[in-house]
């Protein structure tokens, strides 16, 4: 084969009609969130509403990228200790939190608020930045994590 024929077939690895195809699809998507978005079209794929049943407040500290994390009353008291085996997903939550707080340039140490609902579901909400997350996007086990040291005396 000469270097015209093997170029020639590189370029046909993506069919131009799929390009094109994938270009417009592209643009549809761009044209329906813009029209979403300027005509306020309520969100559908929001957890269901529903009455707060149990909230706490808590501290969560994160000794970096290990996955171990203290979980502390905004007294003081240890709630939990986790080590790396334990804590990866409330190790991660509070990283988050973290690096929200930093870019606000807030405290680091302040309490979130882990939340239970009627229908059994849980949140977290950080008061300092805003941020809040309905922990079972994460999978019920994620969640559970957090279910556990909500119910921690």
């Amino acid at each position: 084969m000469t270097d015209t024929q093997t170029h020639s077939q590189d370029r046909e690895l993506i069919p131009r009609v799929l390009l094109r195809a994938m270009g417009l699809l592209v643009c549809a998507v761009l044209a329906i969130v813009t029209y979403a978005r300027i005509a306020d079209v309520p969100l559908s794929a929001t957890p269901p509403a529903a009455e707060i049943t149990h909230e706490r407040a808590m501290i969560l500290i994160s000794d970096g990228v290990s996955g171990a994390v203290s979980v502390l009353s905004p007294e003081g008291a240890v709630i939990a200790r986790l080590d790396a085996t334990q804590g990866g997903f409330v190790a991660g939550v509070a990283r988050v939190i973290d690096r929200n707080r930093a870019q606000a340039d807030l405290p680091a140490h302040t309490p979130v608020i882990v939340t239970r609902r009627a229908n059994g579901r849980l949140d977290i909400t950080d008061p300092a930045t805003g941020w809040s997350a309905d922990l079972m996007g994460f999978g019920a086990d994620n969640a559970s994590r957090f279910a556990r040291l909500l119910d921690q005396p």
